[in-house]
């Protein structure tokens, strides 16, 4: 067919692109696309107005500058043809070839999230905000199924995201056409997004533009402000790279190295970044210089390095060598930091050719085409860590969290006890490590010995720090691990795991606490009524049902009044239940502390109750059961609700230790802490905590110690108490 001129030229640069770069492309095909998609939008236009078909040709032109394969720029022609045409992803197998149309089908399936954005204008306001916050709830839980869906899609052939990158970064160039509203939403989904995750991918050219594109949407004023000071400055820019570059040039040509050294400002979202962190004007940002010296050769890099050093002073903390020990993302360069001439402090990126494509183009630099697509064992390794963290978050918002834990971290480098060694990001902990190690030994870690001493699982981690795993057959993950762990794959597994292990627990103690509470009543228990029940909640099955009771977020006077309802009992039953709800259930015995276990077990602070306290629980939402004792002061107010009320009994190991905090008041005189330290040594006893200070002459004391029932926490009191000088002591008791 004939193309309009315009089109026709922008054709063949396309094929002289792919000709320069690539040896294996189909000529034929790439035209047959690029007519078929002429054809299919020629009757749709763009919000500006354009002729549609100019999207899907950018994309491609995008593409061809990361040096894609033919069957890329292929699929990128014809990414839109099935979702906004009659054009099915048969019709382009059959016309294109089973690859190219799994590629287009690929990005349909993540194509762009459309959202409802229309208010009722009677509506009142509150409702308006609630409905907000419910739809963007909504549209961060969808919007995040689709990234995943689109990684999961990428991790077979990482094509399809890089189209998608292409498809974004060309939406957002021609962005000003759209309502300010939507471009609001499409910019901060971009920043929050796209942006991060080209980071993940190592494609710095994509993630730097779509930054800026999205910064000069969300706060044009200040970037209309950087962007001038920027070209205020770029005679005095200029200049000062003429100056420091001149004496490495010159040092450089002696050893006969021959090196492009290029001097760029930072891009603006990262210079308003830096602003936003230091706190400090566009005046005072002085390193906003990056110097890049490319090289041949990885051992001329180490050479420019030594040579830079020579003629100006580094900064000996802000050298890393990610050569040697690439970033998780592929990306290998040599950074130092220097003061150039007049005290300046300027970044120095040294590369070679190779490490700067990949720097630019990520994933994108990792495929070769010579007689077919080779992918290289770099790109293998990378997609397969992709997938752990695919793997580790079934759920949508976790999923996004996972992605973005470790994006802006620098990294460390620790060695396991063979001598292999293990990336880590900064801050890392003995736990991440397990996990890095094997998911079991995560699981089963107890603690670690780090350069031959024993520390403990929350330790941080230093580059270079030999570790060695304790494990325990009898350990499992501690919820508390989520609040240290710095790794996506130590904080998916830990939650999956306790995930599962809340679900069967709370199952447990819903089952246990229906079937006690009916005992009492004399009903008779009736699984086929249960599962009706657990219908009317809506509910897939009776465990469901107790799980959600166990949790707290279902009552019992709910059930039993739904229970005896179903079951036809009389009205005196109905009674019952309305009478024991209200009633003291102190001589009962109820829920075993032990037979719950820790997950759904909590003791609170204000009265820290020890087995030996007589203790009440009470089932608060999406807790388990919190455990008071019975004469703390929260009681009354947790008695307004009874019907969350539930006996337990202590039922626990004898080496479980509990913390009580005690008080105490006594003469102001020396060696006074030392004497009671000694006195609860004596009954062998930790001291956890211990604060004192006088006033007036008389000592206010505060300790908190560890006891394994209320029988040790009287054996320390009354030792306290024979101290001479002890003026009062007593237990923390709520409040």
């Amino acid at each position: 067919m004939i193309l309009p001129a315009k089109y026709d030229a922008v054709l063949q640069q396309l094929l002289t692109d792919l000709k320069n770069y690539s040896q294996v492309i189909d000529s034929d095909l790439v035209c047959r696309a690029y007519e078929f998609s002429y054809l299919a939008h020629v009757d749709q236009k763009r919000k500006s107005g354009a002729p549609y078909f100019e999207h899907p040709m950018n994309v491609a032109q995008i593409l061809t500058s990361l040096k894609m394969d033919y069957l890329t720029i292929t699929a990128s022609l014809l990414h839109d043809v099935v979702e906004d045409t009659p054009v099915t992803v048969e019709e382009i197998a059959t016309e294109f070839g089973s690859e190219v149309a799994l590629l287009v089908d690929g990005v349909t399936k993540i194509s762009g999230l459309k959202f409802e954005n229309k208010e009722d204008p009677k509506e009142r306001q509150e409702d308006r905000e609630e409905r907000q916050k419910d739809r963007q709830a909504e549209r961060v839980k969808r919007q995040a199924e689709n990234f995943r869906k689109m990684l999961l899609s990428m991790v077979n052939d990482a094509r399809v995201i890089l189209i998608k990158f292409a498809d974004r970064l060309h939406n957002m160039r021609t962005i000003e056409h759209l309502p300010e509203v939507k471009r609001k939403r499409i910019a901060m989904e971009t920043i929050e997004i796209y942006a991060p995750l080209a980071h993940r991918l190592g494609i710095g050219k994509i993630r730097w533009e779509l930054e800026d594109l999205s910064f000069k949407v969300l706060d044009l004023k200040q970037y209309d402000y950087l962007r001038h000071r920027i070209k205020e400055r770029r005679e005095e820019r200029e200049q000062y790279i003429t100056n420091i570059t001149t004496p490495i040039i010159k040092e450089l040509k002696k050893a006969g190295i021959d090196a492009q050294i290029k001097g760029r400002p930072k891009h603006l979202y990262s210079i308003a970044n830096k602003m936003k962190k230091r706190g400090l004007p566009f005046e005072e940002i002085y390193d906003l210089l990056a110097l890049r010296i490319i090289v041949k050769k990885i051992e001329e890099c180490y050479y420019v390095l030594g040579a830079v050093h020579n003629l100006f002073l580094p900064i000996q903390e802000r050298f890393k060598d990610y050569i040697a020990t690439p970033k998780s993302n592929m990306y290998q360069s040599l950074h130092t930091t220097v003061y150039g001439p007049g005290g300046c402090k300027v970044e120095v990126q040294i590369r070679t050719e190779d490490m700067n494509r990949t720097a630019e183009e990520g994933i994108a630099a990792h495929f070769r085409y010579k007689e077919g697509r080779v992918a290289d064992n770099d790109l293998d390794r990378y997609l397969v860590s992709l997938r752990q963290i695919l793997d580790d978050a079934k759920d949508p918002t976790e999923f996004m969290e996972n992605l973005k834990i470790d994006l802006f971290r620098d990294e460390i480098f620790v060695f396991t006890p063979k001598g292999d060694l293990v990336k880590l990001p900064l801050d890392a902990t003995p736990v991440d490590f397990a996990f890095a190690v094997h998911t079991d030994v995560g699981f089963h870690c107890l603690g670690a010995k780090v350069n031959g001493r024993i520390v403990s699982i929350d330790h941080t981690l230093h580059s270079g720090d030999n570790i060695e795993i304790i494990t325990s057959p009898n350990q499992k993950p501690n919820p508390d691990w989520i609040k240290f762990v710095k790794t996506a794959k130590a904080r998916g597994r830990i939650k999956n795991w306790i995930r599962k292990s809340l679900f069967a627990q709370s199952t447990r103690l819903g089952e246990e606490i229906i079937a006690k509470q009916l005992k009492r009543l004399h009903i008779k228990k009736d699984n086929a009524a249960l599962e009706e029940i657990a219908q009317t909640y809506g509910f897939s099955d009776i465990h469901q049902l107790y799980a959600s009771l166990g949790q707290g977020d279902t009552t019992i006077q709910g059930i039993i009044q739904k229970l005896t309802y179903k079951t036809g009992d009389s009205d005196e039953k109905n009674t019952l239940v309305s009478r024991f709800i209200r009633k003291a259930r102190s001589t009962a015995k109820g829920i075993r502390v032990q037979g719950v276990e820790n997950l759904l077990i909590n003791f609170p602070k204000c009265c820290q109750p020890v087995p030996g306290d007589p203790i009440i629980g009470f089932i608060t939402q999406g807790r388990g059961v919190v455990i008071h004792r019975r004469d703390c002061k929260n009681i009354l107010k947790l008695l307004d609700d009874p019907e969350r009320a539930i006996d337990v009994e202590w039922d626990v190991e004898r080496d479980k230790e509990f913390m009580v905090h005690l008080k105490l008041l006594g003469e102001d005189r020396k060696g006074f802490l030392k004497e009671i330290t000694e006195r609860i040594s004596e009954t062998d006893t930790n001291i956890v905590s211990a604060e004192m200070h006088s006033e007036n002459g008389v000592v206010h004391g505060t300790f908190i110690i560890e006891v394994k029932n209320l029988n040790h926490l009287n054996r320390v009191m009354r030792k306290i108490r024979t101290i001479p000088g002890i003026i009062d002591l007593r237990r923390l008791n709520g409040g």
